[in-house]
């Protein structure tokens, strides 16, 4: 549905992004992941045909972007970070607008009304004037205008910016309701929104895309990372070095936990494969050290995302 190849964009003597490359099957959701300034939005708004590449090709639906921009604009719908809201409009008023603009036939337009504000759960807020509502519900109608023609491909850029964490789950749960006949570019700086959202994830940095697929494929990599969180009490003096001998453990490491005496956390990391944890228990205690908690800890696409964009490689 979406294929991007060798993507690239320069600002004068700053390369915004550098062949970039990556593809969307139709009906998954892509979590675009980057750090602010990593080139997000350049990549959005050349794909939604805003602005033009400086090298390089995008096909969506079929149709290349820089040689059917109208094609392509028929079958995408953008939500830019700031939504492209007309506030002295009530709602149902701005999608009616909107709808010309976009083409919709006169008599599909008002089923196509009703259909994005059902979508969008605006039915309540239809004849509200824009500026009255809340930051929520205006991301909602900048949501409901990308979806109201009914598009394949919807580009959403920073979609919860701003917003509450309840209307953060409100949009995220739109969102993922708009997968499956759709296919979704959501662009984010913010973790949770791709865990909890995307099937597929691209992340990007300093304008290069340094890894794409399934969250849990990325995660999958870093598995040698996993471990053991230990909150101790005692003498670590002899212990530390007995517990890296353990076989399986990789690395031992321990910080002071402040405001608690002289309690310890031991942070240890396995090799792949093994799990020793009643080894280090019985370590622990056999050296007449106290365990107040032991939990396991597991690579989390936070560990992903801090690895790739501070320019280190996965092993």
């Amino acid at each position: 549905m979406i294929e991007v190849e060798n993507l690239s964009k320069i600002y004068g003597a700053t390369e915004a992004i550098k062949d970039i490359s990556f593809s969307v099957e139709k009906g998954t959701i892509l979590g675009f992941l980057g750090p602010n300034g990593a080139g997000k939005t350049t990549t959005m708004r050349i794909l939604s045909g805003y602005i033009p590449a400086t090298t390089g090709k995008v096909k969506i639906a079929g149709f290349e972007v820089h040689e059917n921009p109208m094609a392509v604009r028929q079958r995408i719908g953008y939500l830019p970070e700031t939504p492209p809201l007309y506030t002295d409009m009530t709602v149902k008023d701005y999608l009616g607008f909107v709808t010309k603009i976009k083409g919709i036939s006169h008599g599909d337009r008002e089923e196509k009304i009703k259909k994005a504000l059902q979508c969008c759960q605006l039915e309540d807020r239809a004849h509200t004037i824009i500026r009255k509502l809340s930051k929520g519900y205006r991301q909602r109608v900048g949501i409901a205008q990308a979806i109201v023609h009914e598009p394949p491909v919807i580009i959403l850029d920073e979609p919860t910016v701003g917003l509450d964490p309840r209307q953060i789950i409100e949009v995220r749960n739109l969102i993922k309701s708009l997968a499956g006949e759709r296919t979704v570019i959501l662009s984010t700086h913010i973790l949770p929104e791709v865990s909890m959202t995307c099937d597929l994830v691209t992340i990007i940095n300093k304008g290069i895309v340094v890894a794409t697929g399934k969250p849990d494929e990325l995660l999958q990599q870093l598995q040698s990372n996993a471990g053991y969180e230990i909150e101790v009490e005692g003498d670590t003096t002899n212990l530390l070095p007995k517990l890296k001998q353990i076989p399986g453990v990789k690395s031992v490491n321990s910080g002071e936990i402040i405001n608690t005496g002289n309690r310890l956390l031991l942070k240890i990391t396995l090799d792949n494969n093994y799990d020793v944890g009643k080894d280090i228990a019985y370590t622990i205690v056999n050296e007449g050290v106290g365990i107040y908690e032991m939990k396991r800890s597991h690579p989390s696409l936070e560990d992903v995302f801090l690895l790739l964009t501070t320019n280190e490689s996965l092993t």
